[in-house]
């Protein structure tokens, strides 16, 4: 499974704050990386067996952002995940920092500041980094309303004149 969000974080090291669940962007099938929604049965089984041991809520592992596999990755996402295994039967592939700073821009934006960017601040993005990714998160909702709440963003991270293009 692809990670994004708060666990990535955690286990990459750059934040050390709890996180209510475990945000799965993807399967990866060979060199395919396909939705995680519906999760296949065995893995499924594995998460609820995990929940009733550990006290966890039901939905401690969330397929919620897998949207982002049909709506578009950051170019380059999969050369760039970092894997890691646990035992023989789990891989985990976790979100590059390049792109976690693309994810917690689009959230922070979308959703609000708050942890999103205090998460984004970890990571210490360059100015760069952050036009990067707000010209990803403008193919995401191409509205008027969100480029300006984009730029203001930036402006507030102390981007100026970025070009986000048309």
């Amino acid at each position: 499974m692809v990670v994004i969000g708060g666990a990535a974080l955690q286990v990459l090291g750059y934040v050390e704050r709890p996180t209510r669940d475990v945000d799965v962007v993807g399967l990866l099938d060979g060199a395919r990386l396909r939705e995680a929604e519906p999760f296949p049965e065995t893995l499924r089984e594995a998460a609820a067996r995990v929940a009733r041991d550990f006290g966890l809520p039901a939905e401690w592992l969330n397929p919620g952002p897998t949207d982002l596999v049909r709506l578009g990755l950051p170019d380059g996402f999969l050369r760039r995940v970092h894997t890691r295994t646990y035992g023989p039967a789990l891989t985990v592939h976790f979100a590059d920092r390049f792109d976690l700073i693309h994810f917690k821009l689009y959230a922070m934006v979308d959703q609000g500041g708050g942890r999103h960017e205090t998460d984004l601040r970890a990571l210490r993005p360059t100015p760069e980094e952050l036009v990067a990714a707000a010209r990803w998160a403008r193919t995401h909702d191409p509205s008027d309303g969100f480029r300006q709440q984009l730029e203001a963003a930036l402006h507030h991270l102390e981007v100026q004149d970025a070009d986000l293009g048309p």
